[in-house]
């Protein structure tokens, strides 16, 4: 059956009515007066969160009337989409997704469509987004580069990279649009993640015999491919390139090619990276740093780490939760364990708690240094700030040395 004949499908305007009869009982039951929308949004959020039977799912979402011309009701989307697909409800998200163009004609819109192929691309329905996209001419709804890009986008988050370059090659010209920047650069990150980053040549030089300046962000997918195939006498040509079109080397350029070489365990050339960068007068961001951490960290050297993650604070580049966890893991792996819990009291007064196995290594880390009083104290922070997990904190307590 046809979209368009779904839409036609009169059973579902039935169901709409009853949903929307009961509204506030399943957002809120114990509420007596309406919900605003940003209430109905953010209680339907809450329960999404948790919710795995697919029926109540759809329910939450009607009751709630959500939208793609809001972030919160986006999030809200997206979370329905997303324990919909782990379950593997597919066909619930169809329901979920087109439902709306059956029974509200306001959502008849490209802007809902194309929210709608990219929700279909996260859950790997890459057939569906296809399909979404051809019959919006049959819904009255004007198809822009837009709509093609959201469908581009579908594919490449779906990893079917095979159709993003089929719709990147065909759809254009079927459908008389003219791609723009961000349908090159979704094709080259295609290219990037599929392993075959030097087709991402051809289309840069498409671009230019289209007139089409490419960007920073066109050559940061280039050097992420490179790095991954380490082939780095390509670096050097993509280096050439951006210099050919006039693109300067930025902050997030620079954090890509460092994140790439560290991924490589080439951290210390990474660290040359961040040098010359600010020699050029550039600051670095946290990401900077956070990528250099990590790398220095996956290599065992420990000292750089340490190094690195006082002067991003020196610069007034504040780690972040992963930033922190990452420091407190490997410091007690590498048995710096005084530093470790420096680090991990530093992140908690920040409301950071690492996750349950990191801190129980610095537990169990300073039991091993004979600091069982601290281990103890330890816990009692971790567990005034806890929810989950609080009875094996109290496991973990009563097996310390007396």
């Amino acid at each position: 059956m046809s979209l368009l004949s779904r839409i036609r499908h009169s059973l579902t305007h039935n169901l709409h009515c009853r949903h929307l009869s009961t509204a506030s009982s399943i957002l809120s039951p114990d509420c007596t007066t309406p919900l605003t929308s940003k209430q109905k949004t953010r209680a339907a959020l809450n329960l999404l969160k948790s919710e795995q039977n697919p029926h109540t799912i759809l329910d939450i979402c009607r009751a709630a009337a959500l939208t793609p011309y809001y972030r919160l009701d986006q999030i809200a989307l997206n979370v329905a989409v997303s324990q919909l697909s782990g379950s593997k409800n597919f066909e619930s998200i169809r329901e979920l997704l087109e439902s709306g163009l059956r029974t509200r004609p306001e959502l008849r819109t490209e802007r809902f469509v194309a929210h709608s192929i990219v929700l279909y691309g996260r859950a790997g329905m890459v057939n569906q987004a296809i399909e979404a996209f051809k019959q919006m001419g049959d819904l009255g709804i004007r198809r822009s580069v837009k709509s093609l890009n959201a469908l581009l986008f579908a594919c490449l988050v779906a990893k079917d990279y095979k159709e993003l370059n089929r719709v990147f090659v065909e759809f254009p010209k079927v459908y008389g649009l003219e791609p723009d920047l961000d349908s090159y650069n979704t094709v080259i990150k295609g290219f990037s993640e599929s392993g075959s980053t030097s087709s991402g040549y051809s289309v840069v030089a498409e671009m230019e015999r289209n007139w089409m300046k490419p960007s920073a962000t066109t050559f940061g997918h280039l050097f992420a491919g490179f790095y991954r195939e380490e082939r780095f006498e390509d670096i050097g040509k993509v280096m050439k390139l951006m210099k050919k079109h006039g693109v300067d080397m930025g902050i997030g350029t620079y954090n890509i090619r460092i994140q790439g070489l560290c991924k490589l365990k080439k951290s210390s050339e990474a660290k040359a990276l961040l040098d010359g960068m600010l020699l050029r007068g550039l600051r670095p961001n946290s990401v900077t740093y956070a990528h250099l951490i990590q790398g220095f960290c996956n290599e065992g050297n420990l000292e750089q780490a340490k190094k690195l993650f006082k002067t991003m604070k020196k610069r007034g580049c504040q780690p972040d939760y992963d930033c922190y966890s990452t420091m407190v893991c490997f410091l007690c792996q590498g048995g710096d364990i005084e530093a470790a819990l420096s680090i991990a009291k530093e992140s908690m007064e920040k409301g950071w708690l690492p996750n349950f196995v990191t801190m129980k290594g610095l537990v169990e880390g300073l039991v091993g240094i004979k600091k069982v009083e601290e281990a103890r104290e330890l816990i009692k922070q971790i567990k005034e700030k806890v929810i989950k997990n609080v009875h094996m904190w109290d496991e973990i307590e009563a097996g310390l040395p007396q």
